[in-house]
C-alpha cells in the first residue's frame, strides 16, 4: 500500500465517525430506501438458519441485523472501520432484542478471524470506498467457508442515481474540486457493467451473478433533500467546503430548481440503482 493509500483508512475513519450522528437521525429513511438492496442482498446469499454471517463496512448494521432476524441459531459479526457507526448498529441490535449479533472494529483488509470462518459474506456499498480493493476481497474470501456466499452492492453509473449525481455534478461545476483518479475511492468507482462480476470471478468466485436493483429515494421537500445529504453523504459536505459562501448558496439554489422535475405526488422522488454481485468460494 503506498503512502497515500495508507492515509485514506484513518481519514475515512474520522469521517464516518464524523458523520455517524447523521446516519443515526436518518436511520428511518435510509432503512426504507436501501431496503430493496438489502432483501436482494439476503435472497442471493441463500441463508440456513444457523448461518455465520460476516457483514463488512457495515457501518449503522445492514443487512447484517435483518439477517440476523433470520438465523435464530446463527450469528451474525457486524464489522467497520468506524466506531461511531458501529456505536448506531449495536444500539439498534439491542433495541430489536437480538442476542446472536456482535460488533468488531478493524481495517477490512485485516479482519481478525481465522481462515474459513463464515457461511457468508455481506458488503453493501463498501467496495468502492476500500482504498485497496483486491486486498480486500482476497480477506473476504479467506474468511469465508468453501461453499460459502460473497455478495456485495456498489452504486451503478452515476446516470441511474440522480439521488446523487444531481448535487455532486452542480457542486463539480461551482467549485474548484480536482478531478480524482479513476480508481480512486467514491461513490460511482465500481459503476461499469460487469465490474464487480470480473472482479469476483478474478479472485476466484464461482457461480458469479450480477443484476441491478432499484428504488426512489423520497424526500418531502427541496429543503428536506438538503439537509439529508448533508447530514449524511461525505462527499457532497465535502464538496460543499471547497466551495466559497456565495458558490454554495449558487449551488443549493441550483439543486432546488433541478429537483424540481423530480416532484411527483407531492414529494421529491430521487431514483437509486445498485448492482447486487453475488458469488461462491470454490
Amino acid at each position: 500500500m503506498s503512502a497515500a493509500s495508507d492515509r485514506i483508512p484513518e481519514q475515512q475513519r474520522k469521517i464516518w465517525d464524523q458523520f455517524s450522528a447523521g446516519w443515526r437521525k436518518w436511520d428511518a429513511e435510509v432503512l426504507g430506501w436501501h431496503g430493496p438492496v438489502g432483501d436482494a442482498m439476503i435472497e442471493d446469499a441463500r441463508l440456513r438458519p444457523d448461518a455465520r454471517i460476516i457483514d463488512i463496512a457495515s457501518g449503522t448494521g445492514e443487512p447484517g441485523l435483518t439477517a440476523a432476524a433470520m438465523v435464530p441459531s446463527g450469528h451474525v459479526i457486524l464489522m467497520d472501520i468506524s466506531t461511531g457507526m458501529l456505536r448506531v448498529a449495536a444500539e439498534k441490535a439491542e433495541s430489536r432484542g437480538l442476542d446472536n449479533v456482535r460488533t468488531v472494529v478493524c481495517d477490512v483488509t485485516e479482519l481478525p478471524f481465522g481462515d474459513k470462518s463464515f457461511d457468508t459474506v455481506f458488503c453493501r456499498f463498501g467496495f468502492m470506498f476500500f482504498p485497496e480493493m483486491s486486498a480486500a476481497l482476497a480477506e473476504l474470501v479467506r474468511v469465508a467457508k468453501p461453499g460459502g456466499r460473497i455478495v456485495a452492492s456498489v452504486w451503478a453509473r452515476a446516470a441511474e442515481n440522480p439521488w446523487a449525481s444531481l448535487i455532486l455534478g452542480t457542486i463539480a461545476r461551482h467549485s474548484e474540486l480536482p478531478f480524482p483518479p479513476a480508481d480512486a475511492p467514491g461513490p460511482f468507482r465500481c459503476a461499469a457493467h460487469g465490474y464487480m462480476s470480473r472482479f469476483f470471478t478474478g479472485a476466484g468466485l464461482v457461480d458469479v451473478s450480477e443484476r441491478k436493483i432499484s428504488s426512489d429515494m423520497v424526500q418531502p421537500s427541496p429543503e428536506t433533500y438538503w439537509e439529508f445529504m448533508t447530514d449524511i453523504a461525505a462527499p457532497v459536505v465535502l464538496g460543499l467546503s471547497k466551495a466559497d459562501p456565495a458558490a454554495r448558496e449558487m449551488i443549493r439554489s441550483e439543486v432546488f430548481q433541478m429537483l424540481s422535475r423530480y416532484e411527483h405526488d407531492g414529494a421529491i422522488r430521487l431514483r437509486s440503482t445498485a448492482a447486487i454481485t453475488a458469488g461462491t468460494v470454490a
